[in-house]
């Protein structure tokens, strides 16, 4: 006598019996993401033009952006490569803040308040009270 095949599905109705008990159908909702061609087309133009703003630019022509991301590139290759560098020397994986202060600094392009050398505390509490931080007739004051 021949088996009988179920006429509801299941393990037994399966034409490949290895994929029992797994989903078929489509899958859920994806997210939809402009897929970048390369990296650096992830800074877009409108980050651009707030670094731009953020420097007082008023108009930017429309050839900016892709000079902006070239020499964006450029400085990025640049001091990646010096940080890496310092980062095998110490014969670590880990990119540490250090890094890259000392990448920066090699290259003339100095960057303060990150590294104990040039951290000042004293700037930290003038700028806290400027903002209204301390209250009249703290201890602070006296």
């Amino acid at each position: 006598m021949a088996p009988t095949i179920p006429r509801r599905g299941g393990p037994g109705g399966l034409k490949r019996p290895t994929l029992a008990g797994k989903t078929l159908g489509k899958p859920g909702a994806k997210r939809h993401r402009k897929i970048v061609k390369d990296c650096i087309r992830g800074i877009t133009k409108p980050a651009i033009r707030r670094l731009a703003r953020r420097g007082g630019v008023k108009r930017i022509s429309a050839t900016i952006y892709d000079e902006t991301r070239a020499v964006l590139k450029a400085f990025l290759e640049t001091v990646l490569r010096d940080v890496v560098t310092y980062t095998e020397h110490r014969n670590a994986k880990t990119v540490t803040v250090n890094d890259v202060i000392y990448a920066l600094r090699r290259i003339g392009k100095p960057i303060y308040g990150f590294d104990p050398e040039t951290y000042d505390p004293k700037v930290q509490k003038k700028l806290g009270r400027e903002k209204g931080g301390g209250r009249e007739g703290s201890p602070e004051d006296e």
